[in-house]
């Protein structure tokens, strides 16, 4: 049974056990699409959290103006009672160009508007609606280390379903680039962001405090710039990662819109934002070459722990993804970064206003 520690502290599940923890004072933040609402992943992880009694669940949902009705009467159906913020209602994008915070919309966009009404908690965790092996045990696991002392804790699990890895963007591209990086640099910022054993993983917990001083990309960068801002903020003895089991949830092709491709290039934005943010002046050219070099010594190691567990693999495949990868190498470009709740002069309250202005509109119709 392995127990390693890595530089920030790592909680491992021996046992099924639900450690203590304070739910009564945590709100839960769910990003929510209307692709997802109704699936059985989202009704698990719903009728899961009702067993929870968070003290708030909040649904960031994104949902266009014909079914976002749909949406929240399907959220209505729930015992838990969800707050609904509809993160792209029409009011809520005048209140944010008001402000001038609009700009592209994303999960980012949508988990950060949620997370200016989470902190009104003591704690906040945030955590995706589509995993299909969800358990009672997340949200307890994520908050016991914030009881603990510790200011963030991240989940980490194995990506491993139908015979076959998973997890492709986690270990095909964020793992090689960090090895690359930190064979181009000595940092701790580098050593930071190979600490986490999952660091694409969309569940975490932070204290309040901590959450107010995110600033969130806006897309698919999101992970990755929380683990910025949480270096920043925190740094290795603040915090700590959590093993929430094997994980199964949706897997995305990765060609055409939305796909792994498309989300790749956003990650690698968010990362090499957080590196130079921190300083570094990476070298993109080298950089690509040294990230071809360890995935495909990756890839290789992964070919063997697959046949040493009966899984299929395909190796080719597999270095043809990164190959698609690398093209994300590259200089992050504009910071389009959301700033921290405790940088805006944006209200929360403004927000969930506007959103509950367009929920009202809809249900007049």
């Amino acid at each position: 049974m392995e127990y390693v520690q890595e530089r920030v502290a790592t909680l491992h599940a021996f046992s099924d056990r639900v450690p203590d923890a304070p739910t009564e004072s945590a709100a839960v933040v769910v990003p929510l699409t209307e692709r997802e609402h109704a699936s059985l992943a989202a009704e698990r992880v719903l009728t899961t959290l009702e067993r929870v009694d968070p003290a708030r669940v909040i649904v960031a949902l994104r949902a266009s103006e014909d079914s976002v009705g749909t949406v929240t009467r399907w959220l209505d159906s729930f015992e838990l009672g969800p707050d609904v913020l509809w993160c792209n209602a029409p009011e809520v994008r005048d209140r944010l160009a008001e402000a001038g915070l609009n700009g592209p919309a994303g999960k980012g966009r949508d988990v950060w508007l949620a997370l200016g009404l989470a902190a009104q908690e003591e704690y906040v965790v945030v955590h995706d609606a589509d995993t299909a092996t969800y358990s009672r045990a997340h949200v307890p696991r994520l908050l016991f280390p914030l009881a603990q002392g510790y200011d963030f804790s991240k989940g980490y699990y194995a990506r491993v379903e139908n015979d076959r890895l998973y997890g492709r963007l986690f270990r095909l591209f964020y793992t090689p680039l960090v090895r690359a990086l930190d064979d181009a640099h000595e940092d701790d910022i580098v050593d930071y962001l190979a600490s986490f054993r999952y660091a694409l993983a969309g569940e975490f917990a932070a204290t309040s405090d901590l959450v107010r001083s995110l600033r969130a990309q806006r897309g698919w960068g999101l992970e990755v710039g929380t683990l910025g801002d949480a270096f920043e903020g925190t740094g290795f003895d603040g915090t700590a990662q959590v093993d929430l089991g094997q994980h199964e949830h949706d897997h995305r092709a990765v060609g055409g819109p939305q796909g792994l491709g498309d989300m790749c290039s956003e990650v690698g934005r968010a990362l090499f934002q957080v590196v130079e943010d921190a300083g570094l002046d990476p070298d993109y050219e080298r950089l690509r070459e040294g990230y071809r070099d360890a995935a495909d010594q990756l890839v290789r190691q992964y070919e063997t722990d697959a046949v040493f567990n009966g899984l299929d693999f395909d190796a080719a495949g597999e270095r043809q993804q990164v190959e698609t990868y690398a093209d994300a190498i590259e200089s992050p470009g504009e910071d389009t970064r959301l700033p921290a709740w405790r940088d805006t002069d944006l209200e929360p309250a403004a927000v969930r206003a506007a959103s509950e202005a367009g929920l009202d509109g809809i249900v007049d119709r």
